[in-house]
């Protein structure tokens, strides 16, 4: 008795058996690999224009995709921002306004709140293996766990910035900031065994560390690796074990966020730099492109580039005092409401579907990174209270006009709208909205925001401000402080 089996099922077992190890490659089921990185600026990437120091591989990923030069986030600095980014709304909406810091992460009424559906659980109810490594600054109590929120692996740590290499620093050379110098007095202190004070800040370094360990999961890891390797490492394994099926990776990395640790191997490629404040920034954004080539090249080797939306974004603009991370041409740094605290460098990648090499002007969104893969990935449900939209038809010409016609920032007294080309801001005090003037900037005109219209076209401020008004009414009151 012979048995004949389909052509069809033969096909489908010989595709099958010719892969090794098996993939589920599934129409409709792109994998998801998002870089955020922390504190870059606007100007410090080679493709927006950063001569002095190369960054290759992140330049790679817009070469073979898309860079939006009005990329915009959530927040102007880094937990409002991620908040943003991971529900795709804009965060004042649900009460997630301000950027606790320090012991304020473990207050238990911080943290990204549980009704609020983020990208991880939409994927991980469509089926996918999510990720999170690196940092998650959304709460650093138990409630607001990352395994909490939609993913399935975590490494890293929960509050804002954590050191590279603990002390006593070995194999990098190590800025920090203080009140008053070795033997008193003000300016840069540099002593001969890798470790420099400066005073430019005025303050301490924050204790970064304190009660924030590195985790696996829920649990405390020694870290050996400095950290931006060590995340570097995480995420090719994890590529590397679940190129089997659909995933999405959240790699928020802390480079180039504080403390300044450059490792030695990266400051000696710098060493033609003579201010070391800035040599050790450079140190760490290289280290940061080499990771990001490393993580590529493992998509390559699982033979998946063609089956991952990458994006690379920075939660905010650089904090240039503090870094020397540059946000020209734009005005304004990290915590401000001018562009260079909220206009970010931005790019996607998905070969085969995207044309490579576009630059596009129109503005986007971190909220659009829910919103791409939400009409991506077929099985995702986006829910109504998305902001974000699928960036897919515009970049690849079926669709027309802007992403978005207007985005809005409030953090106290400091708060901002865009409306087409017009910027309308306010730089007021933490806990008094009105404690400022308004300020309006034609953007096409004046990317730098150098020329304040709000006297000389009154018409449209006042419409500017009735449509800030209309918008800040559909905002609630923050959880915390």
């Amino acid at each position: 008795m012979t048995f004949r089996m389909p052509r069809l099922l033969t096909a489908a077992i010989v595709a099958i058996s010719l892969q090794s190890p098996m993939r589920l490659v599934v129409a409709g089921q792109p994998n998801i690999l998002v870089f955020f990185a922390d504190d870059l600026g606007y100007g410090e990437l080679s493709c927006q224009g950063n001569p002095q120091i190369p960054t290759p591989h992140i330049d790679s990923i817009a070469a073979g995709g898309v860079r939006f030069t009005s990329g915009y986030v959530a927040g102007p600095n880094c937990s409002p921002s991620r908040a943003g980014l991971l529900t795709g709304r804009t965060p004042t909406r649900f009460g997630y306004e301000f950027n606790p810091t320090g012991a304020k992460n473990e207050n238990p009424g911080f943290g990204l709140p549980a009704n609020e559906i983020t990208i991880a659980e939409a994927l991980q109810d469509a089926g996918y293996t999510t990720g999170l490594i690196g940092k998650w600054h959304q709460g650093g109590t138990a409630a607001y766990h990352p395994f909490r929120h939609g993913f399935d692996e975590f490494f890293g740590f929960t509050h804002e910035g954590h050191y590279f290499v603990p002390p006593p620093y070995k194999g990098v050379t190590t800025m920090l900031r203080r009140r008053t110098l070795p033997g008193g007095g003000s300016g840069r202190w540099t002593g001969g065994k890798g470790l420099i004070y400066s005073t430019h800040m005025g303050y301490n370094e924050p204790d970064y560390d304190a009660n924030n360990p590195i985790v696996r999961g829920g649990q405390p890891v020694k870290e050996s690796e400095y950290l931006t390797d060590a995340l570097t490492r995480e995420a090719v394994d994890f590529i590397d074990r679940h190129d089997d099926k659909p995933f999405f990776l959240y790699l928020a990395y802390n480079a180039v966020h504080s403390p300044l640790q450059g490792a030695e191997t990266y400051m000696k490629k710098f060493a033609h730099i003579e201010d070391i404040h800035r040599r050790i920034f450079a140190a760490m954004l290289a280290n940061l492109d080499d990771s990001v080539g490393a993580v590529m090249q493992q998509l390559r080797d699982s033979g998946l580039e063609e089956n991952t939306i990458v994006f690379f974004i920075s939660d905010n603009g650089g904090p240039t005092r503090e870094l020397t991370s540059s946000n020209r041409p734009l005005r304004g740094e990290k915590g401000q409401m001018y562009e260079g605290a909220i206009r970010v460098p931005f790019m996607m990648q998905w070969k085969g579907t995207i044309p490579a090499g576009q630059v596009d002007d129109r503005v986007v969104s971190s909220f659009d990174v829910f919103g791409t893969v939400a009409g991506s990935c077929d099985a995702v449900k986006k829910p109504k209270l998305v902001e974000g939209v699928n960036l897919v038809p515009f970049v690849t010409g079926n669709k027309q006009g802007a992403p978005h016609e207007t985005l809005f920032w409030r953090q106290g007294g400091r708060t901002a709208l865009r409306h087409g080309d017009w910027k309308l801001l306010r730089m007021g005090r933490r806990n008094n909205v009105g404690s400022a003037k308004w300020e309006l900037y034609d953007l096409s005109k004046d990317l730098a925001e150098q020329n304040n219209l709000a006297d000389t076209h009154p018409e449209q401020l006042a419409e500017l401000v009735r449509l800030w008004e209309e918008w800040n009414d559909q905002m609630e009151d923050p959880l915390f402080l």
